[in-house]
C-alpha cells in the first residue's frame, strides 16, 4: 500500500464543485489489483448533514482530491462512504473508490472550460497561461469537447 496527505478536497455534483475545508486527510493505493483507494478526510462537523445525505442515497458519490502538494492537478475518484465518524467538533469521512482517469488532462478541460466561457484569441492564450499557473479547480472529469 502507498500512502499520500490530502490537500483539498471537493465533491462534483452535476459539474459543479462544493469545496470542503480539511484539517487534515490521507489517501491510500490499496494496490490490491482492484485499483481501489481509500481516502479519509477530518474536517469541521459543519458538513455532516451534507454527509450524511449523501452516504444515505447510496449512490456513488464523485470527489477529487489533491495529493502531496497544494500545486498539483486533483484526482477525481468515484467513491462511496463506508464511514461517518463524529469527534467532538469534527467528523471523519471514509470514501472508498476507483481512480477515474489515469491520466492527466487538466490542461485540456481547463481550455474546454475558457472557450465555453467564450475566449478567444490573444485573450484565451492570457487566460489559458494564467490559469494554468494558479489551477483553479473545475471538473477534472467534465469531457472536453474539442
Amino acid at each position: 500500500m502507498k500512502t499520500f496527505k490530502v490537500i483539498s478536497l471537493q465533491v462534483v455534483e452535476n459539474e459543479e464543485l462544493h469545496d470542503f475545508e480539511l484539517v487534515d486527510g490521507l489517501i491510500i493505493n490499496k494496490e490490491d489489483g482492484q485499483k481501489t483507494w481509500l481516502v479519509e478526510t477530518y474536517m469541521s462537523n459543519e458538513y455532516i448533514e451534507f454527509f450524511q445525505k449523501a452516504q444515505q442515497s447510496k449512490e456513488d458519490l464523485e470527489i477529487q482530491v489533491v495529493i502531496s502538494h497544494a500545486a498539483n492537478d486533483p484526482a477525481a475518484f468515484m467513491t462511496s462512504i463506508r464511514c461517518i465518524k463524529e469527534m467532538d467538533k469534527h467528523i471523519s469521512i471514509m470514501f472508498e473508490g476507483k481512480l477515474k482517469k489515469q491520466r492527466n488532462e487538466y490542461a485540456e478541460i481547463l481550455l474546454d472550460d475558457l472557450v465555453q466561457k467564450g475566449y478567444s484569441g490573444d485573450e484565451l492564450v492570457r487566460e489559458f497561461r494564467e490559469k494554468m499557473v494558479s489551477k483553479p479547480r473545475i471538473p477534472a472529469t467534465a469531457k472536453p469537447s474539442i
